[in-house]
């Protein structure tokens, strides 16, 4: 690799400037949230997370340092979400930095052209950073599990990157493994980080398969050994028997080709984005259903195409796919999609758009086309994030986008009760229940509102 030089350091320095401003810019507003969802149930009415003392007692437990940091959101604020808010937004603008970074170690091997080298890493951290589909990873507070997830498995890769060209090449690879473990005690969807490895390895083409496995091993140490941790945690149990009753494994995986095709075509390109998308669960194959898993299934085989004669193709798609793999794969969940999930991998989409005009468009074209774009979106990103400010803004921009789902209309509906928006509150739940009569949440809800009203 040639070695960092002035200039490169100078490009670095005001690519790290631009992002932290464009970061700020964008989350400007970030105070102003309010709690939503789950975080009603996850933090603030879960006393396990109010105080240092009680998080101890619920310990061991699944995502220790995610409920740690949580912990000190809330005794730094005493409860208020601004405190949380702005922790997201200070850890996504270091996940950010952290890309920039490894995107700057492996842009020698990503054939970007001697110019595409100097710019490229900026501006695929400025893109990441300001994607609208990352605010459910960063405004809605309970996104955090995976934006600082996603800092220490950034940390791991960089560091890994970097080790074999550094004199202290054991101690970065004893540190990479050690936020390898970091990412797993946030979130297990960390399991993706040894893929990465072998991606950031396979980019040296003096690199077989099998020396690149080798160079990955600690990692599927670190997985293993957490693994026996892990299954000695009971709400490890209770967290995969949910997982497996929500659906059939085929079924799931029939769902999830759908569920990435969402992502790919409707957040990710800033048609849709939305806290609690419609999507059906999917029992049996269609034409449709065929079709994008096609398409799919062509991209991860360009992936494997490409790799040597455009690396920085390659590796843009494989990493989209390595993330996505860890969310949308094998074991059910709840939700089909959310636009958290592309969080770790809109790295891939950056690099492919940033590289891509490297690679077909002169200088004075594509950096003018990438500073557009990320004006764009920041301003859908700022006010994306506006609907984050209560409630009731929250849900009445979910409901215009998911019309269909009960669910989304229920919330809305209880969002307005708290309002004192009473007569709003009950035609929501009439219309969660006209979606779906069976849906017993939204028909309590409604019985216990004309049963107050009743009375007063």
């Amino acid at each position: 690799m040639r070695p960092l030089g002035a200039e490169y350091a100078r490009a670095d320095l005001a690519g790290a400037a631009l992002v932290l401003l464009a970061v700020l810019a964008a989350w400007s507003g970030a105070g102003k949230v309010s709690f939503q969802f789950d975080d009603w149930n996850v933090i603030v009415g879960n006393p396990a997370v109010h105080d240092w003392e009680t998080w101890r007692r619920f310990m061991p437990g699944i995502r220790p340092l995610l409920k740690a940091s949580y912990v000190a959101s809330w005794t730094a604020g005493g409860g208020h979400p601004a405190a949380f808010a702005w922790f997201n937004v200070a850890v996504h603008a270091l996940n950010a930095l952290l890309l920039l970074a490894l995107l700057r170690a492996l842009a020698p091997r990503l054939a970007l052209g001697a110019t595409g080298e100097r710019w490229v890493p900026a501006a695929g951290a400025l893109l990441f950073a300001l994607h609208p589909a990352q605010t459910e990873a960063v405004t809605y507070v309970s996104g955090r599990s995976v934006s600082l997830m996603a800092l220490f498995c950034l940390a791991a890769v960089l560091l890994h990157a970097r080790a074999a060209r550094v004199r202290l090449a054991p101690v970065m690879r004893l540190s990479a493994a050690l936020c390898f473990a970091l990412a797993l005690a946030v979130k297990e969807h960390a399991w993706a980080v040894p893929f990465a490895v072998l991606l950031v390895e396979r980019l040296d083409p003096g690199v077989s398969w099998g020396r690149a496995w080798l160079r990955a091993a600690p990692y599927w140490l670190v997985l293993a050994a957490m693994a026996v941790v892990v299954v000695q945690v009971p709400g490890f149990w209770r967290l995969l028997g949910a997982s497996l009753d929500t659906r059939p494994l085929g079924v799931n995986l029939l769902t999830q080709a759908d569920g990435v095709w969402y992502l790919l075509t409707r957040p990710l390109l800033c048609l849709e984005i939305n806290i609690d998308p419609d999507l059906a669960v999917r029992y049996r194959w269609s034409v449709t259903l065929a079709l994008k898993a096609g398409v799919l299934a062509w991209l991860a085989w360009l992936a494997a195409r490409v790799w040597r004669s455009a690396p920085w193709l390659g590796f843009a798609l494989a990493w989209t796919f390595v993330w996505l793999l860890s969310t949308n794969s094998v074991l059910p969940r709840g939700d089909v999609a959310n636009d958290r999930q592309l969080y770790l991998s809109l790295a891939g989409p950056a690099l492919l758009l940033a590289g891509g005009l490297a690679r077909a468009a002169p200088r004075r074209v594509s950096i003018p086309v990438i500073a557009t774009v990320a004006a764009c979106l920041l301003a859908v990103t700022a006010s994306r994030n506006r609907d984050y400010a209560s409630d009731v803004a929250l849900w009445e921009a979910t409901a215009r986008l998911s019309p269909g789902k009960a669910r989304v209309w229920n919330n809305l509906g209880w969002s307005y009760e708290v309002a004192g928006r009473v007569e709003e509150a009950r035609r929501a739940y009439d219309r969660a229940l006209a979606v779906d009569p069976h849906d017993w949440k939204a028909r309590t809800n409604r019985d216990l509102l004309d049963a107050d009203r009743a009375i007063h």
